[in-house]
């Protein structure tokens, strides 16, 4: 399960670097801007930076709209993703992290649209995105390219937003 984030995984020995994030449109989308370059934990850099930029547009743009931007962003994702694993020699590194933004958007949409909720939306997707809960564990495994990048985070995202519903029944 966590084999993925060790640091005896060669995928991890691949290092980012701003220059290289900012040096392709692919790059720059599946890197969110250079989210991906930060450590430790790009995933969880990613899925904050996905989750500001929500939290700043929110007022101005309604639930509906984000869930079809983050539709739009997984296609984008799945291209840039794809093309960027390839320009570093490594199927799903990390620092791709295009995959948690569409993600977060996805839950953040579904959630009552209060901070507090967000916050909710993002520790969750995080924990359900890390454990790799089936079928995420079997996609991240053996579904490959851009769409594999990008598909194990639709399954963290519905596990994080089951889970808040249960949380929103029980409130």
């Amino acid at each position: 399960m966590l084999e993925k984030y060790s640091s005896k995984n060669p995928a991890n020995r691949v290092r980012l670097t701003a220059r290289f994030a900012f040096s392709t449109p692919a790059h720059v989308v599946a890197t969110f801007f250079g989210a991906g370059v930060l450590r430790p934990a790009p995933g969880t850099w990613g899925t904050l930076a996905g989750a500001l930029v929500y939290a700043l547009l929110a007022g101005a743009v309604p639930p509906a709209a984000w869930a079809a931007a983050a539709a739009v962003l997984f296609l984008l994702g799945v291209w840039a993703s794809g093309r960027t694993a390839e320009d570093l020699g490594v199927a799903d590194h990390g620092g791709i992290v295009v995959d948690e933004v569409a993600a977060i958007w996805l839950v953040c949409a579904f959630v009552p649209q209060e901070p507090l909720w967000w916050a909710a939306a993002f520790a969750a997707f995080r924990v359900f995105d890390i454990l790799k809960i089936w079928p995420g564990s079997w996609l991240d495994r053996h579904v490959k390219g851009g769409f594999g990048v990008m598909v194990d985070d639709l399954a963290a995202a519905f596990y994080a937003c089951a889970f808040l519903y249960m949380i929103q029944l029980a409130a």
